[in-house]
């Protein structure tokens, strides 16, 4: 009895607070500790029920009166490139990606940081140290790998891929039926990119080659302007009160 409730998860409500998303509401969160000691199989189902994870912990909204966040995800074999991430995918014919362990680096930091401050400078990330940094790409207990996005310099001749300017990140986890990308940034001052939309493209691509059925992107909300461009991968399924429907 006793270690039948060491493993299996305890659940916690965070207290209100302002809603990052929609103006004029309040946000609570139910989470969960991931720890070795709990099942990989209920983790995974977690992850594949609406959770997300940052760091060892798994959460999901949890507020009154409101059921904004959706969780969405992407069904990969019916999914074809529109007109416009076709010319996103050809403009960065010169980017390399290469999927690596989740190990945190000083140049991943950097890129970060510039990313933050331009993108989200009045957000919670604002005040990440290396440390923090290290801790959101290291901690985890999940299959979890980095993707890191490398710019080819004109001049580059024979050099190592390694040595190119690192220009976007992803972080995801590996689950049993997809690929969830957990948190991605690139470079600010290369908007014209689209590095964005480059790395759903690119992920969609590696979850089919893995023969994956589904890239989860996380939480769709409408009338969220920060949300609206999860819609432009489709077809994609969302999490009701019924399971998840086909959109």
């Amino acid at each position: 009895m006793t270690e039948h409730k060491t493993h299996f998860p305890e659940f916690y409500v965070t207290a209100p607070q302002p809603c990052p998303y929609l103006p004029n509401r309040a946000e609570r969160k139910l989470f969960t500790h991931l720890t070795h000691d709990k099942s990989p199989a209920l983790i995974d189902s977690l992850l594949k029920s609406g959770f997300r994870r940052s760091q060892n912990i798994a959460y999901m909204p949890c507020c009154e009166a409101c059921q904004a966040c959706v969780s969405v995800r992407v069904v990969v074999e019916a999914f074809e490139p529109s007109r416009a991430m076709r010319r996103v995918r050809t403009r960065n014919r010169d980017v390399s990606a290469r999927r690596i362990a989740p190990h945190a680096t000083t140049e991943q930091f950097a890129l970060f940081r510039d990313y933050i401050e331009a993108r989200h400078g009045d957000g919670g990330m604002v005040d990440m140290s290396m440390l923090d940094y290290a801790m959101m790409v290291e901690d985890s207990v999940l299959r979890t790998f980095l993707t890191e996005y490398r710019l080819r310099p004109a001049d580059a001749l024979d050099a190592p891929v390694e040595s190119w300017p690192l220009v976007a990140v992803a972080l995801c986890d590996r689950l049993s039926d997809g690929v969830s990308m957990v948190y991605s940034y690139y470079d600010p001052g290369l908007e014209a990119r689209s590095l964005g939309t480059y790395m759903i493209v690119d992920h969609i691509g590696h979850a089919r080659r893995l023969g994956l059925p589904y890239l989860y992107l996380g939480y769709w909300i409408a009338g969220s302007r920060k949300m609206s461009y999860k819609n432009r991968f489709g077809p994609q399924e969302r999490l009701g009160p019924n399971g998840w429907s086909r959109y």
